[in-house]
């Protein structure tokens, strides 16, 4: 569970993320697009605790981010834009430093990197350092890495970069095989197809506020809009009435 309570985070008084009010359900594939500049990364930094709001808050796993901080960190799963790896480490190495960070019972963590490596086609890896893995390689662990501890919310920014069309299936089946289990995936994209494919519900948000949510034939409800994502995303943040069907 995700909850949103007149989420607020201005700089210089001027507001980034204004007002936001939002619930996300357990089990849902969330999108959380907008243009950039929008305040999508800045709500992800609010949402890991990275940044404090300058007013409201935010609930995760029935957690209040004001009180229980660091208790929430421990419970996501963060899969940022632009990830920081050990490169001198080896696969298997990260994926041990990290299971020290989320307390992972000692006699659980060899089976659980094992697996990991199975799901995410890095077992021929495993011993290589990271330096010499592709993009997509690094992307791939880096998931692999953000959902080892059974997080029951994951929270990605840009899953995909890096990813080719065979990684790319593989992550999208993973969170979606995770929903089936009760998690939920928060995700911003840039990718719209993405977002119209796999998340159940959509905010759409633009100079910090949300413009609209909800399904995406609630959003062709909401604008009067027959086309694809892409032309709701348009209509809605760019007042692009040449949109297809309108």
């Amino acid at each position: 569970m995700i909850k949103f309570e007149n989420l607020t985070k201005t700089f210089h008084g001027i507001p980034a993320v204004d007002n936001i009010n939002l619930s996300v359900p357990p089990g849902s594939v969330f999108g959380f697009i907008g243009p950039n500049g929008a305040g999508k990364t800045t709500t992800i930094k609010m949402m890991v605790g990275v940044l404090k709001p300058t007013k409201g808050n935010i609930f995760i796993n029935n957690m209040d981010m004001l009180k229980e901080a660091t208790r929430i960190k421990m419970s996501l799963g963060f899969i940022p834009d632009r990830p920081f790896l050990y490169e001198k480490l080896s696969g298997v190495e990260f994926l041990k430093f990290k299971a020290g960070l989320y307390g992972i019972a000692a006699n659980a963590i060899d089976k659980k990197i094992v697996d990991l490596l199975n799901i995410f086609e890095l077992t021929d890896w495993a011993d290589e350092l990271i330096e010499s893995y592709s993009h997509g390689m690094k992307q791939r662990l880096i998931i692999a890495s953000a959902i080892m501890h059974d997080p029951k919310v994951i929270i990605v920014d840009e899953p995909m970069v890096g990813l080719d069309p065979s990684g790319a299936k593989l992550v999208k089946e993973i969170f979606l095989d995770r929903t089936k289990k009760g998690d939920t995936v928060f995700m911003s994209t840039h990718t719209l197809s993405l977002a119209q494919e796999i998340c159940g519900l959509i905010a759409i948000v633009d100079k910090g506020r949300i413009l609209a949510c909800g399904t995406y034939e609630d959003l062709k409800h909401q604008t009067r809009t027959e086309g694809n994502l892409e032309s709701i995303f348009l209509r809605l943040t760019k007042g692009d009435k040449d949109s297809e069907g309108i």
